[in-house]
């Protein structure tokens, strides 16, 4: 993968996006994780650090780790980091919802609310701004629907949705050797998870993404069925699974925000 290319590729066509709509000013969320930040120097390259608004907004479950790593990020980008603690209004609406239908435990519903909380405050502070929320997710996750309609997905744009997380983390290493570790290396390390549950881990939520991504670009870049991935030598549980989440999760790939197409 020539990275260099793809990350000029990914910049030229943020640059594109922000001068055809006549923003000047991003509004991103940062978890901790490798998504986020790599979309954040993407844009910061494009547009500088006086335009970008980056929001960090934890709950009960999200670790100090993330924590962290979004505050080195960011100190290393000299970028004013906004922390917003959203545990007391997912709170409120768990106490109202709770009252009316007897919400028990943190299942699906609640861990989409969580998202969807975050991305009602994003579109505030763009409103507030006259900014673009940009989006950060990966190719993986927008296959899989792993992610939330509404909440982790809400953005005018997703810069790196045309990357797979196995790409996504590649890049982010060429990025540190040529920029002296502008990303730490605690995000690279870090084992990623959507942090909406106690102890919640994409990969066993997934699948190992390496197994997950080569999977996805044999049926959907190669257009192999599942029978032909199988004799590859792959799992047919796991082939199976992954085919029906692509199918399943068809309706969210098509209110997702434009994605940068790239020649890899």
């Amino acid at each position: 993968m020539n990275c260099n290319s793809i990350y000029q590729q990914i910049s030229k066509g943020v640059k594109e996006y922000f001068n055809e709509s006549g923003f000047k000013k991003a509004i991103i969320g940062l978890s901790g994780g490798i998504d986020s930040a790599i979309t954040t120097l993407i844009v910061y390259d494009v547009i500088g650090e006086k335009n970008i608004y980056p929001i960090f907004m934890p709950t009960e479950f999200t670790l100090e780790e993330s924590r962290k790593n979004t505050y080195k990020f960011c100190k290393n980008l000299k970028l004013k980091l906004i922390e917003i603690d959203i545990t007391n209004i997912v709170d409120k609406y768990l106490e109202i919802l709770g009252n009316k239908f007897i919400i028990k435990g943190i299942k699906i519903p609640e861990e989409n609310l969580q998202a969807r909380i975050r991305g009602n405050l994003l579109m505030w502070f763009a409103n507030r701004n006259r900014a673009l929320v940009i989006a950060t997710g990966n190719r993986s996750e927008i296959l899989t629907g792993y992610c939330t309609l509404y909440g982790d997905t809400v953005g005018a744009i997703a810069p790196i949705g045309y990357l797979f997380k196995t790409e996504v983390y590649e890049l982010a290493k060429w990025i540190n050797k040529s920029r002296k570790n502008i990303i730490p290396a605690s995000i690279i390390k870090q084992v990623p998870s959507a942090e909406l549950n106690i102890g919640q881990k994409d990969e066993e939520e997934l699948c190992p993404y390496p197994i997950l991504d080569y999977i996805l670009k044999l049926y959907i870049d190669e257009k192999k069925n599942a029978d032909e991935i199988i004799k590859i030598g792959f799992d047919r549980e796991i082939v199976k699974d992954i085919i029906k989440r692509v199918k399943l999760n068809s309706f969210k790939q098509k209110q997702m925000p434009p994605v940068i197409k790239i020649n890899k």
